[in-house]
Formats: structure tokens, C-alpha cells, sequence
């Protein structure tokens, strides 16, 4: 083997600057490698980037930060790589859930947050009790389960036996939940007819597993209940802090780091039977490896044809009509319209029969008061989301008229929260799918991974390894999923796939 062929085998592309290729792009320069990150756009961290408007700063997706506890995955990854985590705020009262008909606060402390949901529905009390201790027992063996971080779905002899010596007494009580859904654990507790707490519930699940109980993953379900309780937090600034301290301990390491750079194209080198990457200047980068820190929507597009069946194999059963889309409103507001109590973090949820989309179920994302890197003083930045169907905006004439309602409706809707939040808008900046497909690079504004049903979720997810040699796939489109902890894991199993390192239990 010449020093050429030698110095090549640890070459490593990245293709898109989001959480996940920048943690794997991160840990590998660590490791020696020799590491070129490639950016469509000019902003770091994808979904979790940001844009400027002014004197204010928006983060593109919400601004709720977890992994930053003691055992979290982004604690671990910076502790790894030596470097300091972003400023962050640990939340006690993580947010105030809007029902038609109640209020009620997600508490961090899971003795308070269950004593107040049994306050709030007096009439269940016993049976709401016995059903979070189900739900805390089930995530608390998922954890010690994924501590190591074991590969799902496991592709080869070592990622099976790596998952079999991460296997604990208490995981063999976990396959009976396998099959099952949340479904089921609120029908065991007599509570799947209680619309008011199921209501509470599916809002819970629908923003991180992005479905309802009914077709959710029980054990991904009890998992996503349960994660608010280790830690939630406020980032100062927003998530994309997480994507620029990647950034900065990339490139300490001497990874190269590229914004404006669009990959257009992926093929093998005949002679060496590397692969070169293509951006749209023509210009050619040659590695042995490339992460692919896209959604799985996009990979085709990005190879020849004659890797279409392998692309398509992989992709079987994953049906993309599935993936949701979302309809995101940035406001700057002047604070003096905002009622004196109102947390950080919120979710309205208008529907009397428990509709989770389409402008029915709000996420909404508030600027910390004294967060000047997001909005000057006396005013502050207010982040609204909702999941929305594509479908609803496959045409043009469509596609205008369905923005200017569900904006309208979106805001009515936040009355019940801020009741002159029209007199108090400074700026508003809406971002409907075209925007999110523009800005961020995914397909049709298909966001947020798929969601977390059983055909969907653990042994069924996909894996970052793809059917080509050393392409990998990271992002929220592979196991674990979507939001900064799953991207960040993905990025992580890549990392440990090439080099076989192991961050520290």
C-alpha cells in the first residue's frame, strides 16, 4: 500500500453542517482524522441554526436544550472533547401545557410533576400514580440499556455483540412493550378515555416523537416522558450554540470547515475506489469515508442512478409521505404585552377533540428576559411552531392562502396565552415549508425524522450505515431520531463505526 492509498484511508467528507455530521466531524478530527465539513448554507447547525432580523436573533427550531446533565449525550461528547458546554439555564418549571379546559405545568421534579397532575385531575389520581410509575420503571431500565450507546438496528457481529453485553437483568422486562404502544399503557390504567390527560399526553409526545398515543412507540413513549424529568434547559442565544462550539473544537483540531459549499454530487473514484464528492462550483474533494448529514429524502438525488436499487432497498417500508412538515412564526415583540408569569417554554392546545396539528397544538418558544444576544432590552423573541401535512401545500395558489391562514389562526390561537400579542408584534417573519426546504436543504420541508411508531422506532429505525461502503447517514432521519440528542447519537455511532472509540460511561 503506497503513503498515498495509506493517508486516504483516513479521509473523511462531511456533507451538511448540522448538529449531527459536526459532532461526527468533531470526534473524528480528534482522532486524527483528516476532516472536511461541507455546508449549503451560511449557517451552522441546520434545523438548529439561526438567522439574524435586525437587532434580533431567531433560532430557527425551538430553543429547549436537554443532554446537558451530568450523564447527557452533549455532556459527554464536550467533556470528550475537552471543551466547554454552552451557557445554559437548568428548568425547574420546563413549561406550561394549555389545555381547552386547564392549565397544567410540566415540573422537572417527577414527585412534584405527578402530584399536580393528580391535584389537576382528582377524579384518577391512583390511576395517573401507577401510570407514570410504569412509565418512569420502563425508562429507567431504557436507560441503563442505552448508557453505551449500542447501534440499533445492529448491522454487524460487533454492533449485535456490543448490544448484547449492554443488556442489564432488568432489560428482558422490556420485551413484553415491544410490540405495544402508548396506546396500551393508558388503556391498562383505564385512562385512554380521560381526553383531558390523554390530551396532556399526546401534546408531550407529538414534539418529540412526533405522533400521538395511539401510535407510538411505548417503549420510545415512556423514554420521551420521562427525559424532561433528567434535565431541561435554556440555551443563551439558542441551540445553534451547541452547532458553533462543534464548529470551534472541528476546527482546533484542524478539521475544515465550509459554509456556502452545496454538495451536488457523490460518486466512486475508478482508479482508487474512493469517493469523490462534487459541490456546485465543480470544485472535487476525494475521502474514504463521507457523512452524509442529510435527510435520507435527499440521498439519491445525490448519487448516480446505478445506485438507485440499493438506496431504494434501504429505504423500504419507509413510507416519506409519513414525515411531517412544519409551519414556524418568528415574532420580536415588545415585552410590556406579555403577562408577568409566563414560563419559557409553552404548548396551547385549542382542539376540544384533542387534534395535535395544523395550528391545534402550539409550541412556543420564549426569549429569556435578560438573553441580549437574542433581543435587545425591552423586548423579546417568541418562537411558535405547528406540525402541518404537505400535502396541504403542493400548489402554488394553495400554498399562499394556506400560509395567511394558518398565520391568522396560529395567532388567534396564542390569545388564550397573551391576549394582546397582536399589539405588542414589533416584527413577524413566518416560515412555512418552502422556507425550511430553502433555508435548511430538506425535501418538500419534510422535518423532524419520522415518527416514532413500531414500524418506525428501535429495531425497525434505519441504520447510519448505508448500503455503500463507507457512506453513512446521520441526522434525525436514523436511529435514535430527531431532536439534539438523537442527531448527536448518530453522529456518535458513525464515530465509533470508523474508529471504534467509545466515549466514557
Amino acid at each position: 500500500m503506497t503513503d498515498w492509498v495509506k493517508m486516504m484511508e483516513n479521509t473523511v467528507v462531511v456533507v451538511g453542517g448540522g448538529i449531527g455530521g459536526l459532532t461526527a466531524a468533531a470526534l473524528l478530527g480528534s482522532s486524527g482524522y483528516d476532516v472536511q465539513i461541507l455546508e449549503a448554507s451560511r449557517e451552522w447547525g441546520g434545523c438548529a441554526g439561526k438567522f439574524q432580523r435586525g437587532k434580533a436573533l431567531f433560532p430557527v427550531g425551538a430553543t429547549l436544550g436537554m443532554g446537558f446533565e451530568k450523564e447527557g449525550i452533549h455532556q459527554r461528547i464536550f467533556t470528550y472533547l475537552g471543551i466547554e458546554s454552552p451557557s445554559h439555564l437548568l428548568l425547574e418549571r420546563v413549561m406550561d401545557i394549555y389545555l381547552p379546559d386547564q392549565t397544567l405545568t410540566l415540573h422537572r421534579n417527577r414527585v412534584t410533576h405527578v402530584n399536580e397532575l393528580k391535584k389537576a385531575f382528582p377524579e384518577s389520581a391512583d390511576q395517573i400514580s401507577h401510570f407514570f410509575m410504569e412509565v418512569y420503571r420502563v425508562a429507567k431500565e431504557i436507560r441503563k440499556l442505552m448508557g453505551s450507546l449500542p447501534v440499533l438496528p445492529p448491522q454487524t457481529l460487533k454492533e449485535w455483540m456490543e448490544l448484547m453485553i449492554s443488556l442489564r437483568p432488568g432489560t428482558l422486562t422490556l420485551i413484553p412493550s415491544f410490540k405495544e404502544t402508548m396506546s396500551h399503557l393508558l388503556k391498562k390504567y383505564n385512562l385512554h378515555d380521560h381526553s383531558s390527560f390523554k390530551h396532556y399526553i399526546d401534546g408531550q409526545l407529538i414534539d418529540s416523537m412526533q405522533v400521538g398515543s395511539d401510535q407510538c412507540s411505548l417503549l420510545m413513549g415512556c423514554l420521551a416522558l420521562d427525559i424532561y424529568h433528567e434535565g431541561a434547559f435554556y440555551l443563551e442565544g439558542g441551540l445553534f450554540q451547541i452547532a458553533h462550539n462543534l464548529v470551534n473544537a472541528a476546527e482546533s483540531v484542524g478539521v475544515n470547515a465550509s459554509l456556502g459549499k452545496k454538495v451536488v454530487g457523490i460518486d466512486r473514484e475508478d482508479l482508487d475506489h474512493h469517493w469523490v464528492v462534487t459541490d456546485h462550483r465543480g470544485n472535487e474533494y476525494r475521502a474514504n469515508h463521507v457523512i452524509c448529514n442529510v435527510p435520507v429524502q435527499a440521498l439519491e438525488s445525490l448519487f448516480p442512478s446505478k445506485y438507485g436499487p440499493k438506496f431504494k432497498s434501504y429505504l423500504k417500508g419507509k413510507g416519506l409521505e409519513e414525515v411531517w412538515g412544519t409551519m414556524s412564526l418568528y415574532l420580536l415583540l415588545k415585552e410590556e404585552v406579555l403577562p408577568e408569569d409566563l414560563p419559557l417554554f409553552s404548548q396551547v392546545c385549542t382542539s376540544e377533540n384533542g387534534n395535535m396539528t395544523e395550528g391545534d397544538h402550539l409550541f412556543l418558544s420564549l426569549s429569556h428576559p435578560e438573553d441580549r444576544k437574542r433581543a435587545p432590552e425591552g423586548f423579546r423573541t417568541l418562537t411558535i411552531s405547528t406540525h402541518t401535512k404537505l400535502d396541504n401545500w403542493n400548489s402554488k395558489e394553495k400554498y399562499d392562502s394556506y400560509k395567511a391562514e394558518l398565520q391568522e389562526k396560529m395567532l388567534d390561537s396564542i390569545k388564550t396565552v397573551i391576549p394582546s400579542i397582536k399589539k405588542g408584534i414589533v416584527e413577524l417573519y413566518p416560515g412555512a415549508p418552502k422556507a425550511w426546504e430553502r433555508f435548511t436543504n430538506r425535501p418538500g420541508g419534510r422535518v423532524g425524522g419520522f415518527p416514532q411508531t413500531n414500524d418506525h422506532a428501535l429495531f425497525k429505525s434505519l441504520s447510519h450505515r448505508t448500503p455503500l461502503t463507507n457512506i453513512w447517514v446521520c441526522g434525525d432521519s436514523v436511529f435514535p431520531g430527531a431532536g439534539t440528542l438523537g442527531v448527536s447519537v448518530s453522529g456518535y455511532h458513525i464515530f465509533h463505526s470508523i474508529t471504534g472509540k467509545k466515549l466514557p460511561e
